[in-house]
């Protein structure tokens, strides 16, 4: 597999193996399959896996620890993650490094190559529907990711406990572009990489989202890049394999998405494959999460990325097939 160089850091796989699928988020799987599909994801050229406490209440980084019970090989690098929840900006050192801790141990590791802040970053007087009970669970304000996140995360670095440290740019755009561009600014982001622009129900801003430009400006900063929701959570496959609400975003995406499914079976592949294939031909994506929970999914997305990027012509079809 092609490998990429993340940001300023290593060279990475153009797929990363995303905890999400074997800790089973997106769908049931056994704990047998997921260990099999890290195995096979490995074997395939794969070196970057993304794991997070939330995959599974930990059994994404349970299957990371017992995928190589003979230690990691050393090309393999780790990212795991954080919710701080409604933590108080004097707590946020402790919280972090407990968190760190405490997957390290699942993970069987003495450290982490990325350390990514799994909290949305919103401005600090933001206005929005959500009510503050919920907000303050899954949001830290600018001041106190400016004031006590970063300097933890580069505490963490300077202890050797950590490689890189990066955040999700999935909230306002105007938060997303400052923290890049920031004098003390993320070794990685993650971004929405996908055909629709769609974060789906992972958006809690009502703008009209722009990840591209999000991507261009990390590039223009050399933050590395980690595309995610190629699939946009399943509503660029055949079909949706989990029980969504017919109002979900994931289901109105699905919907959006028809004339793009009819664009892939013209091709003679599935939507699946095509929206991998699409997100990998994005530019400025360094390298693309999987969502994958066994070997047949994996599969699908080899193929992909064993084939041509798409060309120019192609794309803007398809971005002309969905566009609202």
């Amino acid at each position: 597999m092609q490998q990429k160089k993340l940001g300023q850091l290593f060279d990475v796989s153009r797929y990363t193996l995303g905890g999400g699928g074997i800790g089973q988020v997106w769908g049931s799987t056994s704990q047998g399959e997921a260990i099999k599909t890290v195995n096979a994801a490995y074997e395939a050229g794969i070196n970057l896996f993304d794991m997070a406490p939330l995959y599974g209440n930990g059994e994404a980084e349970k299957v990371m620890g017992l995928a190589f019970p003979d230690g990691y090989p050393d090309a393999v690098l780790l990212t795991t993650k954080c919710l701080l929840g409604a933590a108080s900006g004097v707590d946020i050192e402790g919280i972090l490094s407990s968190s760190l801790q405490q997957s390290l141990a699942l993970l069987k590791r003495d450290y982490i190559d990325f350390f990514i802040l799994h909290s949305y970053v919103v401005p600090d007087d933001w206005q929005t529907k959500i009510p503050h009970t919920v907000l303050s669970k899954i949001a830290v304000t600018s001041s106190t990711f400016n004031h006590y996140v970063i300097p933890a995360f580069e505490k963490l670095k300077q202890s050797g406990r950590i490689r890189a440290w990066g955040v999700t740019a999935a909230s306002t755009q105007v938060t997303n572009l400052d923290i890049i561009s920031a004098q003390r600014r993320p070794d990685v982001v993650q971004c929405v990489s996908n055909l629709l622009d769609s974060a789906g129900g992972m958006a809690i801003a009502a703008e009209k989202p722009d990840p591209r430009a999000v991507i261009q400006h990390a590039r223009e900063h050399s933050v590395g890049v980690m595309g995610i929701r190629a699939v946009a959570a399943g509503s660029l496959t055949s079909v949706i394999d989990r029980p969504v609400a017919a109002n979900s975003a994931e289901q109105i995406d699905f919907e959006r998405a028809a004339p793009f499914r009819l664009i892939a079976a013209e091709m003679g592949i599935s939507p699946a494959q095509l929206a991998h294939q699409y997100a990998l031909s994005m530019p400025g994506v360094e390298t693309l999460v999987l969502g994958v929970k066994n070997r047949e999914e994996l599969a699908e997305c080899l193929a992909a990325e064993a084939a041509p990027d798409l060309e120019l012509s192609l794309m803007q079809r398809i971005d002309a097939a969905v566009r609202d």
